[in-house]
Parts: C-alpha cells; sequence; structure tokens
C-alpha cells in the first residue's frame, strides 16, 4: 500500500440525478478529476436560515490530485446550483500503486 499520496477525493452532493452527472462528466471531462462517482439518492438533513432541513440529494465523489483539487473546487463553484455548497477535499493517505499513479496521469494537464 502508498502511503502519502499526492491524491485526494472531493465529495459534494447535487439535488439531482442530472445535475450530478453533469458534474461528474464536466470535471473527467476537463481533467479535473480522474473518475466521479455518482451515489444516490441519500436523504440530508441539515441546518439552513435556522431551521432543520431536509433533501433528497445525490453525492458525487471524484478522484484528483491535491495539486489539481483547487482548480476542481473551483469549477464545482461554478457549475453548482446551491449557495452553498458542500466541497470538501479527503486526502486518500494510501491505496494501491498502480491506481494512484493512474489517477496522477490521468488529471496532468495536456496528457
Amino acid at each position: 500500500m502508498a502511503s502519502d499520496s499526492s491524491c485526494c477525493q472531493v465529495t459534494t452532493t447535487f439535488p439531482d440525478e442530472t445535475g450530478a452527472r453533469q458534474a461528474a462528466a464536466t470535471a473527467v471531462g476537463e481533467r479535473l478529476a480522474a473518475c466521479a462517482q455518482v451515489a444516490g439518492p441519500i436523504q440530508s438533513t441539515y441546518r439552513w436560515d435556522g431551521k432543520i432541513e431536509s433533501a433528497t440529494e445525490w453525492y458525487v465523489h471524484f478522484k484528483t490530485t491535491t495539486a489539481r483539487a483547487p482548480a476542481l473546487r473551483s469549477r464545482l463553484s461554478e457549475i453548482h446550483p446551491y449557495d452553498t455548497p458542500e466541497i470538501i477535499v479527503l486526502p486518500i493517505a494510501g491505496g494501491d500503486p498502480a491506481y494512484l499513479r493512474w489517477i496522477e496521469a490521468s488529471v496532468a494537464p495536456g496528457t
């Protein structure tokens, strides 16, 4: 298992499957992510404007590098329908070395 990976997972939620799939295609198409997985529906409960809210959402998990994560976060902010979207970056501490190399190669600009 590799350690000290330069890879990370960026997660966000969308209010519908179509938007989630479009964001996935955009990020992979623009080489901001090597892979994007859409999962859902999920049920989210959260506090917004002082009230407890509940909504059905779709998760998108993007695999990218820490170097490309800021550009991915920025792009997601541009295309996201929420005023304050959940965009969280989680480090990948380790994993299959070949898979981690694939992530790195997939998001390298100009390849």
